[in-house]
């Protein structure tokens, strides 16, 4: 107990010391703590952060915000949950809590002692709120995401001092498609820091993947495998998951570093080209004891190899077999491919005429080596449109990988699309990253707003397109892509031209077939447009939601300037406020913006003398818009006879917008 106290109180030391070289004379502490903490502190001071009054700080969700995330992260909060007791088990009445935060550092769920929970909530360590490093600073939730690697913050690591009180841990999760999908954290007192608790949630979240792996692809082959024959079973195991023809479908995290391969190697192709053996002779040698293992040698290594999963009667290598050998009970699939209808060209069309003419030109080049151009406002569904359109054709069982050129740094995007080698600058992966492009081989590439590419870049992506090949960041090696290129943007792309800020010949290579979308408001088939989004969101449940015929008017007469895109969200927030067995939505379950009348310019023609929003008659004097809106408002209420609800009627807009106007308090 001597020798901890000691360490203690030299990490505490040097500790002091590094932080004094930092935020008071702005040098590297290199040498004193973990290098990961220097680069955190140094991302915090590039945000901007501080312990200032005017701190920005993301206020945590509402319930039906929060409700509404946890419903997207379903999958992990299923196969997390179990794993959150389980450990908070091991550290009951240790003044800890244990957390599990989604790919952006939003909390979404939390167990843990009452004492320290109370106080994990003054500074909003809470399920709703965001510990993201822009927000918090340095912690272990936010860190661990950014540097993709389990991370301790021990005290004073953290970056603001609010929170030295603290001693957390956490380790990143990845899903099976080896996607960053979250993180699961254990926080504490820093005076009860145990040395063991980074070991404890590394292996927890190996645990979670380990669960969401087998859940997702319970019903494909498992090949599971090892070098060691001990390790098969545990959360240190490869996994593939593989169809019963033989085609990887996918390969954990441990699989790739087993095998010595990356991912984008495995994925989509032959058994055989992976393992270097067939299926069909492990299904021979492993049949017969569904609990054996057997040796295989991949790339010069041994391997011990066990195949798990249950499937229908399929033939291999000209034999029939009712199972493959099933060790433990296959969990239920997270999510059937039978589950929800593939989005395609076909379901897409919901009876509107310009919609329908884009899906027409669009069917007409599937399967053939054309790219295509998809225009629209922002919000008009053209990734969707992109997505039914590989579904469509016969690269559906490939990939369809997409790229929005406008949503990442200039400096991030080469490497994004076009991929990069080990060590190819600062920062880069030791074994580097294949790009979109590459990830997109044998299916669909789908560059969002194209019109925000920068030039230098725009010359290597035609050079990609004419030559078939990719070559990576820091390498000289090509290597060639089989893509279906569909491209999307917002700009008018010849103007862009004329400009000189997008080059004429790449324009002319993309522009194979150009479609364009219509905005929400323009388009005739809003009502089925609601209905099948509400088919989507709440198929499940009992009563069937359905919209009054008073909010499907409100719906059609708005404006909606985000289009599908908000539209989608009115619908979900609208489904989530109904009641446990109500099923109609009317207007009180839509947003106030929805009624709200826009104030006419000044340069629009003269109002109607009926028009409750009319400009104040010329004995009232000139005003703001809000006062005259004001105005406005007390002479419906006055007609109304003092009743607030007709006068909210009378005015298009809710009761609550309407105390707003008159400002008084409801």
């Amino acid at each position: 107990m001597g020798q901890i106290h000691l360490l203690a109180e030299v990490h505490g030391q040097r500790l002091d010391q590094a932080r004094q070289l930092f935020f008071e004379r702005g040098a590297t502490p290199e040498g004193l703590i973990d290098p990961v903490i220097i680069r955190s502190w140094e991302r915090c001071r590039r945000f901007g952060i501080g312990e200032g009054p005017y701190l920005p700080v993301a206020e945590s969700l509402d319930r039906i915000a929060l409700k509404t995330e946890q419903d997207r992260n379903r999958y992990l909060l299923q196969q997390g949950r179990p794993i959150m007791e389980h450990v908070y088990e091991q550290i009951r009445e240790s003044g800890s809590m244990v957390i599990l935060a989604d790919a952006n550092g939003l909390l979404l769920e939390t167990v843990g002692d009452p004492d320290f929970v109370d106080r994990a909530d003054r500074i909003a360590l809470s399920a709703g709120a965001s510990w993201d490093e822009n927000q918090r600073g340095t912690n272990a939730i936010g860190t661990a995401l950014s540097e993709e690697t389990p991370v301790a913050v021990l005290g004073g690591e953290h970056f603001l001092q609010r929170n030295a009180f603290l001693t957390c841990c956490a380790s990143p999760i990845f899903g099976p498609d080896g996607r960053l999908i979250g993180v699961l954290d254990i926080s504490g007192d820093y005076r009860s820091h145990q040395r063991h608790t980074l070991g404890l949630v590394r292996l927890s979240s190996a645990i979670v993947e380990k669960r969401l792996f087998e859940s997702i692809h319970a019903r494909d082959i498992l090949v599971c495998f090892h070098g060691r024959a001990d390790y098969l079973g545990s959360p240190k195991e490869g996994l593939a998951a593989v169809t019963a023809d033989g085609q990887v479908l996918a390969i954990n995290r441990n699989g790739t570093e087993i095998l010595g391969i990356r991912a984008v190697d495995a994925i989509r192709r032959d058994f055989s080209m992976v393992f270097e053996n067939s299926l069909a002779s492990l299904v021979d040698r492993l049949r017969a004891n569904p609990q054996a293992s057997c040796e295989i040698r991949v790339n010069g290594r041994t391997v011990h190899v066990q195949l798990r999963g249950q499937l229908p009667p399929v033939a291999v290598a000209g034999r029939v077999y009712d199972e493959l050998p099933v060790p433990r009970p296959a969990a239920p699939r997270a999510e059937p491919a039978t589950a929800r209808p593939t989005l395609t060209l076909d379901t897409l069309n919901t009876g509107d005429a310009r919609l329908q003419a884009a899906i027409d030109r669009a069917r007409r080049i599937l399967g053939r080596d054309i790219p295509m151009m998809i225009q629209g406002e922002s919000g008009a569904g053209k990734e969707m449109f992109a997505k039914a359109f590989h579904n469509s054709g016969p690269r559906r069982d490939g990939p369809f990988v997409a790229l929005n050129c406008a949503s990442i740094p200039e400096t991030l995007i080469e490497s994004e699309l076009f991929g990069y080698q080990g060590g190819a600058f600062t920062g880069a992966r030791k074994e580097g990253a294949p790009g979109k492009i590459q990830q997109a081989h044998g299916g669909t590439l789908f560059l969002d707003e194209i019109g925000d590419m920068p030039l230098n870049l725009q010359a290597r992506l035609l050079r990609v397109l004419q030559e078939r090949s990719v070559t990576p960041l820091g390498s000289t090696r090509a290597i060639q892509v089989d893509i279906s290129l569909v491209c999307a943007t917002h700009r008018k792309l010849r103007e862009e031209v004329a400009r000189g800020s997008f080059r004429e010949d790449l324009y002319y290579r993309l522009n194979g077939l150009a479609v364009t979308l219509p905005a929400l408001r323009e388009r005739s088939d809003i009502r089925a447009l609601v209905a099948k989004l509400v088919a989507a969101e709440a198929g499940g449940r009992e009563p069937p939601a359905r919209f009054t015929e008073a909010a499907l008017r409100a719906i059609e007469q708005y404006g909606w300037p985000g289009n599908i895109r908000q539209l989608f969200n009115v619908v979900r927030v609208a489904i989530a406020l109904l009641d446990d067995g109500e099923s109609l939505i009317d207007e009180s379950h839509l947003p106030e913006e929805l009624f709200e009348a826009p104030f006419p310019s000044a340069a629009a023609a003269s109002p109607l003398p009926n028009d409750p929003w009319a400009a104040a008659p010329p004995e009232c004097p000139a005003g703001s818009l809000e006062e005259i809106s004001r105005q406005a408002a007390l002479r419906t209420l006055e007609a109304a006879g003092g009743n607030i609800s007709a006068a909210a009627r009378q005015l298009g807009i809710s009761r609550n917008t309407l105390y707003r106007k008159l400002g008084r308090s409801s």
